[in-house]
């Protein structure tokens, strides 16, 4: 906007993730945010001093990849799948998946693990 041109690419992302006044906002002024703002507007999940962003993000990477490949795989896919989905639609399509996670072996390890009160032993399938 500052140099006429409108950011109509970028509008693209950010108008599927802020609120649509938000992203107008931002769009029509060409106003650069603060961390703050990043964050009441939900383009950031959290704010971390720079001292600690790394070990922030080794944290929450290590927590991330601690849990079965498998199921993140299914979720992150059924996640951005469900978006384009109208809401009957989209309910239907993650009780498919949710039966078709519940196959898997590291569903049946998951579950084992939590009843036996130990950490599971992912394998992948």
């Amino acid at each position: 906007m500052n140099i006429g041109l409108f950011c109509s690419t970028p509008m693209v992302a950010l108008s599927r993730n802020v609120a649509p006044k938000h992203a107008m906002q931002m769009l029509l002024t060409g106003e650069l945010v603060d961390a703050a703002t990043a964050l009441r507007f939900g383009l950031v999940n959290e704010l971390v001093p720079a001292a600690e962003l790394a070990a922030r993000t080794h944290a929450l990477a290590t927590r991330i990849a601690s849990k079965s490949p498998l199921t993140l795989a299914i979720g992150k896919e059924a996640f951005y799948r469900q978006l384009e989905l109208g809401l009957a639609d989209a309910y239907a399509y993650t009780a498919e998946v949710m039966v078709k996670n519940l196959e898997a072996e590291d569903a049946k390890e998951g579950i084992d693990a939590f009843i036996d009160k130990r950490h599971p032993v992912w394998c992948g399938r």
